[in-house]
């Protein structure tokens, strides 16, 4: 996920395998040493550099991605999520799916400074978060309440929209070390979650947006870059929660 200006202005934000079948058609086999030798290949290519990102377009992005079931060990593991971390930094973003750089597994990093304005903060319930990686995430929604912001999408660069989503989820996922973990997120960093895990699902903030409200990145900062996006909607007529 995109949402910082720098990014804006140049252009940038489990189901396990089933052993018994699909070992013995090959496709399990197959699906674990696909994703394996992706990994080993990017990890080995960009060790001490960042991945690049693939752009909307790509199949990559709109199949759901296969869950993480032990396709590469706790140490390869460590580097690719070290990888996607220094990308996701990089870019900036704050949050990356594996699929943003052309894997299909179920692993997303996600990290928010929240470096904005007081002002910003408590409109957009923005606040810190600390990295952590979530493997095989899922989220559902936590109450009726919902907001709309604008969205961008590293894997789109150029283009930001509304998005009207839950202000709150129950988010479930594993850690790298293989702990479970049940958590409630709200506010920005419940969007972060959805955004994020929503990818894992072949889905990108495109296909939830309010069509009326898509706008340039440029005309977004010179327009519409206000802490809650009330005008933008009354004056694109788009809805709004």
């Amino acid at each position: 996920m995109n949402i910082t200006r720098r990014a804006l202005l140049a252009g940038t934000a489990a189901l396990p395998l089933v052993a018994s079948a699909q070992t013995a058609s090959g496709v399990g086999r197959r699906t674990m040493n696909h994703v394996k030798d992706h990994i080993t290949r990017l990890v080995d290519q960009h060790r001490d550099g960042v991945a690049p990102i693939v752009s909307l377009g790509d199949p990559v992005l709109r199949q759901p991605a296969d869950p993480f079931d032990g396709q590469v060990d706790d140490k390869l593991l460590a580097e690719f999520i070290e990888l996607m971390q220094r990308t996701m930094r990089a870019a900036p973003g704050v949050g990356l799916a594996a699929p943003q750089i052309g894997v299909p597994v179920r692993i997303a990093v996600l990290e928010d400074p929240a470096t904005v304005s007081d002002e910003v903060a408590e409109a957009r319930h923005r606040y810190p978060l600390e990295f952590f990686a979530a493997i095989n995430p899922d989220y559902r929604p936590n109450g009726h309440k919902r907001r709309g912001f604008y969205e961008g999408c590293l894997s789109m660069p150029g283009y930001t929209g509304v998005v009207n989503r839950p202000y709150s989820v129950h988010a479930t996922y594993t850690d790298p070390t293989g702990h479970p973990h049940h958590k409630t997120f709200t506010g920005w960093q419940a969007r972060i979650v959805q955004h994020e895990t929503d990818h894992l699902r072949g889905t990108v903030y495109v296909d939830k947006l309010e069509p009326r409200s898509l706008s340039t990145t440029e005309n977004y900062l010179d327009n519409w870059n206000d802490p809650i996006p009330t005008r933008a909607a009354q004056a694109l007529r788009f809805h709004l929660d």
